[in-house]
């Protein structure tokens, strides 16, 4: 079975019942026990704990005991669940649509600048992109990246971030998939731009200074950038 917590997450919801639960749970902002699960959905308090289970065992809910009020229960309390602060999405291909937003927000943030809205949005994307690459680098500590090494490294970061990098040929990384896809198509000039400095941005923080990116938008589609040894 997948390691993926959303895709975890979403097969659980498959089942009518535990989605019917877990939907009930949601909408009552407040803590509900086995039973008031079982009676929402017309189950037994048993099958309502094995599908409140399910639904904790993948993240979506909390369980804990119920907080005594009054006068003091003899024996175990019952217990309760609520939501967690998990939300679940699942694009195929992956879709990074939240990095372009906060891009675009910071850009918008930081108020007027020389040379323009795209050039504006290019620097805070390249930025963006250096901090996730710094962090990659103090984290791992790869040393100094020759074309190759850098080559797999990037293809490792950029594969977390949906781009489905591929290998055509031994010096070249392409991206098969660009993760802000359909709003390329809106403003093609604009979404390219910030996509290739966050690209670059990365190879800059990671200091891979051996490769270079380029756009270079592909024949067959896919990602208008693509990383080849710097000459």
């Amino acid at each position: 079975m997948s390691t993926d917590p959303a895709v975890r997450a979403v097969a659980a919801l498959d089942d009518e019942q535990r989605a019917r639960i877990y939907a009930f749970v949601r909408a009552e902002h407040r803590p509900v026990t086995r039973e008031q699960a079982g009676a929402a959905v017309g189950i037994s308090r048993k099958l309502a704990a094995f599908h409140l289970d399910k639904l904790v065992a993948t993240g979506l809910l909390r369980v804990r005991d119920q907080e005594a009020a009054g006068e003091p229960r003899v024996g175990r309390r019952p217990k309760v669940y609520e939501p967690t602060d998990v939300e679940v999405r699942i694009n195929i291909p992956a879709r990074q649509h939240d990095l372009l937003a906060t891009i675009l927000l910071d850009t918008v943030l930081a108020g007027d600048a020389p040379g323009g809205a795209v050039e504006a949005a290019t620097r805070v994307a390249h930025r963006r992109g250096v901090e996730l690459g710094a962090a990659v680098r103090a984290e791992r500590r790869p040393g100094r990246l020759g074309a190759e090494r850098a080559l797999h490294l990037a293809a490792q970061l950029l594969a977390r971030y949906g781009y489905e990098p591929v290998r055509p040929t031994p010096t070249c990384l392409r991206l098969r998939n660009c993760p802000f896809h359909p709003l390329t198509d809106r403003a093609p000039e604009l979404v390219c731009a910030i996509n290739h400095a966050f690209i670059a941005g990365i190879l800059d923080g990671v200091e891979a200074d051996s490769l270079t990116a380029t756009l270079t938008p592909p024949a067959d589609g896919g990602c208008c950038v693509q990383l080849t040894p710097r000459r």
